[in-house]
């Protein structure tokens, strides 16, 4: 694919909350006012698997920390991941150019705004209807990797150290993505290629959040560790794994007197095929519960619904 020529859905253009924020609401708006969120009751973040990459990646022939990713991803769905090898001097440079984008007028971000018919680019992302809920933060959403596939008036016309510095993270992340989705294949007793020729030529995209602070917070469920990741499995490891790792749904919290920012990093399988679920996982004994699927046409769905 040539450069500009992927696109992965659309969303509808809505005020940005970051101008809203400054009208200083008693309460929110009610159309960014959600339902109660599912609660973890009676877990504490101390429970929360921890595991440690260091660990993961030893020699050892029986490895605790295996066992540990593989309940983890099993039984919860996401974890923290701890001594990752992405330095934090890095993460901390990428938080700073990420404020100064956040702290640019809003003239200065427009230049960077979601164009018609595309969610990459600075507003919000998944909004499909004008009745909807919507989410109490702006964000900064594009395709990362491949290169050819980074749209030109988005990363490649950023301020050039934040355009450097997110670079690097991107390929420092996709080198951690391809160590842990190997150590996933060692824990579930798949063949490796099985998982390397759907993600080695993947996309990654990065989507950058800035939630203003919110008069009507939610609680905040989860406190990650210091410089701790925090990794979902997501849906399409669920049906690479015949369901044996879960998808679960997370949502991003609001804080009542600070912002808070944010960078989630996508990782998915090469958008010119299909996937489902890895063949050395199939048996007689055990089929496929997930018909094969275009990978192109899940992305964008994903993207543009939120699920």
């Amino acid at each position: 694919m040539e450069s500009g020529m992927i696109n992965l859905g659309s969303s509808l253009k809505v005020p940005y909350v970051q101008e809203l924020a400054k009208e200083k609401f008693a309460s929110v708006p009610p159309r960014y006012i959600r339902p109660d969120p599912t609660k973890l009751h009676g877990v504490s973040t101390e429970e929360i698997p921890v595991i440690d990459m260091q660990r993961l990646l030893s020699d050892e022939s029986v490895n605790p920390e295996l066992e540990k990713l593989h309940f983890a991803c099993k039984e919860w769905g996401f974890f923290q991941l701890i001594n990752h090898g992405v330095s934090s001097s890095l993460v901390d440079k990428l938080k700073l150019e990420m404020q100064k984008f956040f702290n640019l007028t809003i003239e200065e971000k427009k230049r960077f705004a979601q164009e018609p018919g595309d969610v990459e680019g600075y507003g919000q992302a998944f909004v499909v209807s004008e009745e909807q809920k919507l989410n109490w933060g702006d964000m900064l959403f594009m395709v990362a990797l491949p290169t050819h596939l980074r749209k030109p008036h988005l990363l490649p016309n950023l301020p050039l150290p934040f355009r450097e510095t997110l670079d690097k993270y991107s390929r420092e992340l996709k080198i951690l993505a391809i160590k842990a989705l190997e150590q996933m294949t060692k824990a579930l007793g798949m063949e490796l290629e099985d998982m390397t020729m759907l993600f080695q030529e993947g996309l990654q995209s990065m989507r950058m959040n800035n939630y203003p602070p919110c008069p009507q917070p939610c609680p905040q469920p989860v406190v990650p560790l210091p410089n701790a990741f925090i990794v979902n499995v997501g849906d399409i490891l669920e049906i690479v794994t015949n369901g044996i790792y879960k998808s679960v749904e997370h949502r991003a919290t609001v804080n009542l007197h600070n912002e808070r920012l944010s960078i989630a990093t996508f990782f998915s399988p090469k958008l010119d095929g299909d996937m489902g679920t890895a063949p050395s996982l199939i048996t007689p004994e055990n089929p496929a519960i997930f018909r094969r699927i275009s990978m192109c046409r899940n992305i964008t769905h994903r993207i543009t619904t939120n699920k």
